[in-house]
This record gives structure tokens, sequence and C-alpha cells, in this order.
């Protein structure tokens, strides 16, 4: 292993993921945990508001001890010592990288609603060797973590879309002579948080889901006993459950009487609610609740909804399109079925979904191993031209259009 170590840090509101890259830009080790801030808010506007209360002290310090934390983590998996830790750089959305630099959160939280400084920075932090560079911000809903995704395609053709997914749903959408980037807010399911079994992606986490005649069969992503429910596994199981005719078109899971195959045996009663159990052991039962599904669905439509809104503001087609990369919580390969049944896109958009595993994590690297060149970072985050979402007219429209799961006249679902 090389004496010399890379430390690049992609800090979610809801997840904190680490890794650990050799002189050569090799992966050597990668942690991912639920980021300590949760205890103050699962969502950033109440953290913000705990910081504008006086809690920004405790904020940051929440985070410092995640940053340690997967620090240590990788640094076990890899035998190494801090040390060895040569260069660093991280990236988050605007509140978090706010929040960990202790700066005034009030512009942030209140009109405009911009960060008053949006410049990558360099931070000393008292349990690193070396300074932590934070990647710069573009506004007060599109933050570093974004420009990171964007700063690994350096020359991405005209009609490519990115979507980070995550608690923020940041994306972005190249037209050829311009940048066009937003960003809505998904909530903490896509990547586990606010689920009954929900957990990050990491050892004993069901990450896959699938239907095979009157089984679900699920995968973990370790290969081990489950312990819980990730983001993907919990979008698969959705999507089977949907198929299967365990929850019809508006997201409830039926009775079991309205189900004709042995599929029904999945939905038991926990405190009076249906439910859908995955699985069940001595230790461990892995439930996802009707809560569990209406969190899921506020998520996915404020996805689809922003995709639908900045195609329209850049004035483009979904024809146009060249590639739409999707990276964050479900970055890694699902079928392309299971992103059609629970509706996540646009259904023209989906065809051209292409999936990239740590989209912030591999523009971080890129950065580490390219002689660190902070002024190419800030000029692509200068480029970015941000479109506000919220509240407008088109995203409310498109967001309840959005809610309900796609019909599906072909499966096996018997209700709607």
């Amino acid at each position: 292993m090389s004496s010399s170590l890379s430390l690049a840090l992609d800090l979610g509101t809801t997840t904190l993921c680490g890794r650990l890259l050799d002189g050569e830009g090799r992966v050597m080790a990668e942690q991912t945990l639920f980021n300590p801030q949760i205890a103050f808010g699962s969502d950033v506007i109440r953290r913000l508001e705990v910081a504008h209360d006086g809690g920004g002290e405790a904020l940051a310090r929440a985070l410092l001890d995640g940053i340690d934390q997967v620090t240590d983590l990788l640094l076990q998996q890899t035998g190494a010592s801090r040390q060895n830790i040569v260069h660093a750089a991280a990236a988050g959305n605007s509140a978090i990288s706010l929040l960990l630099q202790q700066q005034p959160v009030d512009s942030l939280l209140f009109p405009p609603h911009r960060p008053a400084q949006k410049t990558g920075v360099c931070l000393p932090l008292a349990d690193l060797p070396v300074p932590l560079y934070l990647f710069p911000l573009v506004s007060g809903y599109v933050g570093g973590d974004l420009v990171a995704v964007l700063y690994n395609h350096p020359n991405p053709a005209p009609g490519t879309f990115f979507i980070d997914v995550g608690t923020n749903g940041e994306m972005a959408l190249y037209t050829g002579t311009q940048w066009w980037v937003s960003s809505v807010a998904a909530g903490p399911a896509f990547e586990g948080g606010n689920i009954a079994s929900g957990m990050p992606a990491g050892p004993g986490a069901i990450c896959r889901v699938g239907l095979e005649d009157d089984r679900l069969a699920w995968q973990t992503c370790d290969g081990g006993r489950p312990v819980g429910l990730c983001g993907s596994g919990l979008i698969e199981l959705i999507a089977v459950a949907r198929r299967g005719g365990l929850i019809d078109t508006h997201g409830t899971i039926v009775d079991a009487d309205e189900v004709e195959t042995n599929l029904m045996r999945y939905l038991v009663t926990v405190e009076g609610q249906v439910a859908l159990q995955l699985y069940r052991d001595a230790q461990h039962r892995v439930l996802v609740t009707q809560e569990d599904i209406r969190h899921f669905q506020l998520a996915k439509a404020a996805v689809h909804a922003g995709a639908e809104c900045l195609l329209a503001r850049a004035q483009m087609t979904v024809s146009e399109l060249n590639a739409v990369v999707v990276t964050g919580a479900l970055g890694f390969s699902l079928a392309v079925d299971c992103l059609r049944t629970v509706g996540l896109l646009p259904a023209a958009m989906i065809d051209k979904v292409v999936f990239e595993q740590g989209g912030v994590l591999n523009g971080l690297a890129r950065y580490l191993c390219r002689e660190r060149d902070d002024d190419d970072v800030e000029a692509l985050a200068r480029r970015l031209r941000p479109y506000p979402l919220s509240g407008t007219p088109h995203f409310e429209r498109a967001f309840v259009a959005a809610m309900d799961f796609p019909s599906l006249p072909n499966a096996v679902a018997q209700n709607g």
C-alpha cells in the first residue's frame, strides 16, 4: 500500500461517504455512515434553524465527529495512519458546508437564501494532518457536491443531464453552450433515512430485491444476513411489490385478501398498520411501512418534477438528451424497469439513464489526483446557472402529478 494517501469526503445531509486513494488514484477503502447531525433534524432547514438559535457549534462538532468516524473506519480498513493522509477534499450541499465552517446561516435560512461566501476554502481540522479543501458553492440550494459530480465530467456531450439523488436531489443540464442547475428537497428516503428498517448501503443492508414467481428474493451489499434496507433496496422492493400487486397505483399497501398469490404472506400487521415484511430472524426484522412508502413517493415525485421543470427551463426536449447520468444514493445499476415502475423520472428519460457510482467522490478524486487545481474547480462553479424550482407553479403541478405510481397494464399487479 502507498504511504501517501488522499482522503475524499462526500458530506451528505443523511450520510457521510469517504474514500482513501493511493498516489495513482486507486480506491484503497470506502465507507458510509449516517451523518450524526441527524440528531438535530433530518432536513437541512431544521438544522439551519438550530444553528440560528445558537446551536451552530454543536452541529459543527457533530459533523466533525462523523468525519472523524469515517476517517477511522477507512484507516482501519487499510491499516494506515492519519499521518499517511497527505491531501484531503470534501464537498457538500450549501447548508452542510456552512455548518461545517460555523458560518452565519441567516442569509441561507432567510431571504435572499444565498450563502454569504461561495468560494472554496481550505479548512484546518484538528483531527486531520492536512487542511481539508471544501468545494465551492453555486447558490443557496446547489452546493459543492453537484460541482464535484460535474468536475468528473470535463467534456460532457450536449444534452447530458446529471442527477445526484439524495436528501437534496441536485441536477444539472448541459445544453452545449450553457449549464442549468437546480435542486429539489427529496428527503432522506433515498439514503435509507427516516425509514423503519432503513440504513446506509453497507454490510447487512439489503440493496437488491427481485420478484421470483411468488417469492421476494433479496441480496445484501456484502452477501451476509440482512440487518436493514438501504435506498436502492427500498426502491427495488417498492417496484417489485407494485408489480406483484402488493401496492396500488396510489402507493397504498393492499389488504391481504385482495392478493391472489402467495405474495400475500409478505403482508403483516404491525401496531395496527399493514406493512411489507421482507425478512425476519431472531435478531432482525426488515419492514417497509405505509409511512415509508409515502416518504418514498414524496422523494421520487420531487425528483421527477424537478427533472421535468429543468428540461423545460432549458427549452430542451427529451429527444435532444444524450444521456441521463444518475449518481448518489442510487448511483449503481438498477434495472430500467424498476425506475419505470416507480416513475422516478419522466418515462422518456428512463431509457437514457446511465448509472455512476459515487459521483461526488469521483469528482473529488479527480481533483485530488490532478495537482489540486482550485481555480479549475472555481471556474466550473461560476459557469453553473441556478434555476430555483421551489414554489413555482410548474413544479407544484408536476410534483402532484408524479406522486402516484405509473399504471401497469401488462403486469401482474392486481390493483390500480
